[in-house]
């Protein structure tokens, strides 16, 4: 999903109702010459900001237009953490060094006066020095906005800073070590000062720590203070001079500590609770549901969690989110939509320290629910997290069983815990059997809460026919079979191939619309040319609004080997486009002879998962089914027809929701569950060791999971190199070979 510049930070001023602490921990410097005409944004990011512990101090640098005098007045009445200096103009090296002179805390971020923050900044960059002790500094990738649009994304490298400064000026700073860096040079009023300070400060061997996000918007307009050293060709030369004679100083060997990062292995650190007191509510009045999830990606999980979010009476309740596993969340912006507290722990913490901060996260935001899904490191925390806060609900949600990946998947895990949650949801009937059936869990424990779909938004009335296939070239006459997905072994794309060759044989004029992005995008394109299938089968890429795919659809074909119930099954029905679907998962509980066709699945998900292969006969199943619905205009018109009326009677997100907020509401209030609860904490409490060493043992697993993966930092990747040279290591390489397992280890 392409990075959306239209979404600002700082556009409106949330009022949240958050505390106005008189104990700061971090200290805002900003400098205000005349800065009125963008200041108002840049006041609303710090207004809203999740971590309220902070002071701003603003230095009015002789600023000379009563107009923004005054507005710089007017804003800096409405918060006591405001404090407002005025100075001669001296430039904005003066103003800042004033600033963090005034300062009455041990870390400062100097902000300019028409740049943003993101909410989560502060937050996110104080517990990243809180961690990383050792850190001068910390700071996040930036993203340019207004007359230029880019996101700005670079490696730390001492080398590269040496000759170009790709470091943001806004950063969370250690005031001792700027201090000791000499502060920002005043000797000229424009010379590269914040190139200088990060110069000066690595040169006395202080490193900075890189938290993962773009979490900096830097306000790009014409005639700002750096293009004045660029223009003058003199100041440009003294500067450069400064700045390399600053570097000459500065060691090569110089390393930041850069996230996501693997954690030394071998630790086994006990979790603890945070010893935090203090909420960030003046008066808390909503329910506070946080999310414990992997991450923010195209799918159908995180369409429910969206549809979940949205669903839910904003008057009621408040969401928050904390994601475990490291991902680029191309979906984080349509969540940041309906709230400001989302935590991906990988991108600011090693796995050792999770556990404190989510104890954190629970008593500063005085969380009354968590509904986990799809995190692996969620369901090992989950006793901990009941054995130390007895009066927060829990609740899971299981979208399938997977039988190919840890024998069972989150199924599995959800399995264990009955004791644990106070209740766990699945998405159909089907799963609910096997958790009970395969697992143990007892009935009543697992209720089925089936997703549902946004019958209003789904509605083919309100969507003209034809876009799409205008937008590919498609004639309006051809059929179009639709196969929205992520392209990925568990959905067969390259059944879909085969279905497609087949069904070109015999209808001709056939077009197939591949709408989504995945792993096997690339070899599945390659492959759709190699058999000359380009005029066939088309590619749409990731899409956020499927609707005018659909209605142009004559069918949506879900050949997957793995289904919970899909979303685009619903999806599909609501907008009145028959289903042809493989028998997974609970696809036949929404999905009959009335609204589609269910064929049997020929291949073993444990066995076949990453099987390219098709038996002829399953192939034909799907050929035959698509030009039998071809063929029956009378029956198919009435697929249409029934599609809709079985959303609108029993699979819509409003029926969805009113189930849920039921079942929440009655986990809060009942007097007999919440007794329950304490009772359950209380047994937990007695092998209290046990369920620590639980979560340390699943810690040190997720350690050398991570050191297998890319990206990570070279301390890592040597530590896997010992771990790949020790003795037990070279056995364990050996047996791999022997066995060809070898590709699966490396």
């Amino acid at each position: 999903m392409e990075f959306d510049f239209s979404r600002e930070p700082g556009k409106i001023k949330l009022n949240r109702g958050l505390i106005h602490p008189e104990c700061p921990l971090i200290s805002i410097i900003t400098p205000y010459y005349n800065a009125g005409r963008f200041f108002t944004q840049t006041y609303n990011c710090v207004e809203n900001q999740t971590f309220p512990w902070f002071e701003w101090v603003i230095v009015d640098d002789g600023s000379t237009v009563q107009e923004d005098i005054e507005l710089l007045g007017k804003l800096a009445s409405t918060d006591s953490r405001i404090k407002v200096f005025h100075q001669e103009n001296g430039g904005v090296s003066s103003a800042r060094n004033m600033g963090i002179r005034q300062a009455s805390t041990e870390i400062v971020v100097p902000l300019d006066a028409d740049d943003l923050i993101v909410p989560t900044y502060l937050e996110l960059l104080y517990w990243a020095l809180y961690y990383n002790t050792d850190c001068a500094w910390a700071y996040m990738d930036s993203v340019g906005f207004q007359n230029q649009e880019y996101v700005w994304e670079k490696p730390f490298n001492v080398r590269a800073l040496k000759k170009n400064n790709f470091l943001t000026l806004t950063a969370a700073i250690r005031k001792q070590d700027i201090l000791e860096a000499g502060l920002y040079d005043e000797s000229e009023k424009f010379a590269y000062e914040d190139w200088r300070l990060w110069l000066q400060l690595l040169a006395l061997a202080k490193k900075p720590v890189k938290v993962y996000g773009r979490g900096f918007w830097y306000r790009r307009v014409g005639g700002g203070v750096s293009s004045i050293v660029r223009e003058d060709a003199e100041k440009k030369r003294k500067a450069l001079k400064r700045i390399n004679e600053i570097a000459s100083n500065v060691s090569d060997n110089i390393e930041a500590r850069v996230f996501p990062v693997a954690s030394p292995i071998n630790e086994y650190t006990k979790p603890k609770v945070s010893t935090w007191k203090e909420s960030v509510f003046q008066n808390k009045e909503k329910v506070h549901i946080m999310m414990l999830l992997p991450w923010m990606v195209m799918g159908g999980a995180d369409m429910f969690n969206l549809e979940v979010i949205k669903g839910l009476d904003r008057e009621r309740y408040e969401f928050s989110a904390i994601l475990t596993e490291h991902s680029e969340n191309g979906w984080k912006q349509r969540f940041e939509e309906y709230m400001t507290d989302i935590f991906e722990l990988p991108s600011f913490l090693e796995v050792k320290h999770y556990a404190e901060f989510i104890s954190y996260f629970i008593i500063s935001r005085q969380i009354d629910v968590i509904f986990l899904s799809n995190s692996y490191y969620g369901y090992y925390i989950i006793p901990w997290i009941r054995k130390e806060f007895p009066d927060v609900v829990l609740v899971d949600y299981v979208h399938m069983e997977e039988w190919y990946w840890r024998n069972g998947g989150f199924a599995r895990t959800s399995g264990n815990i009955e004791n644990i949650v106070d209740k766990t949801f699945v998405c159909n009937c089907r799963t609910q059997h096997i958790l009970e059936r395969d697992f143990g869990r007892s009935l009543g424990s697992v209720e089925t809460l089936y997703i549902g779909v946004d019958k209003d938004k789904f509605d083919a009335l309100t969507y003209p026919y034809g876009e799409v296939k205008r937008r590919h070239g498609i004639e309006k006459v051809r059929p179009l079979i639709l196969f929205p997905c992520r392209i990925h072994p568990q959905k067969r794309p390259f059944l879909m191939l085969e279905i497609a060759r087949r069904l070109k044989k015999v209808v001709p004029d056939i077009a197939f619309l591949v709408v989504g992005d995945g792993p096997l995008l690339s070899e599945l394109q390659a492959a759709v040319k190699k058999e000359k299938l380009e005029q066939t089968i088309y590619f749409a890429g990731s899409q956020n609004e499927m609707q005018p795919y659909y209605r142009d659809s004559f069918v949506t074909l879900i050949c997957s080997l793995k289904e919970g119930l899909a979303l685009t099954a619903y999806e599909s029905c609501s907008m009145g486009v028959p289903v042809i679907t493989s028998d997974v998962g609970g696809q036949a509980e929404l999905i009959d002879e009335r609204s589609g066709i269910v064929l049997p699945l020929l291949q073993s998900e444990g066995q076949d998962f990453n099987c390219s292969v098709y038996e002829e006969k399953e192939i034909m199943q799907y050929v035959e089914a698509i030009r039998r619905l071809l063929k029956d205009k009378e029956a198919y018109e009435m697929m249409c027809i029934n599609c809709r009326k079985r959303v609108e009677e029993h699979f819509s997100t409003e029926v969805m929701i009113q189930r849920l907020d039921g079942q929440l509401q009655k986990f809060l209030k009942d007097e007999a569950m919440i007794k329950e609860r304490k009772e359950r904490a209380d047994t937990l409490r007695t092998v209290g060791t046990v369920i620590d060493d639980y979560l340390t043992l699943y810690q040190e697993v997720a350690n050398v999971d991570a050191m297998f993966r890319d990206g990570y930092s070279v301390g890592a990747k040597s530590e896997l190199m010992r771990i790949a040279n020790s003795e037990w290591g070279q056995r364990i390489i050996r047996m791999a070979f022997k066995l060809k397992l070898n590709k699966i280890f490396w």
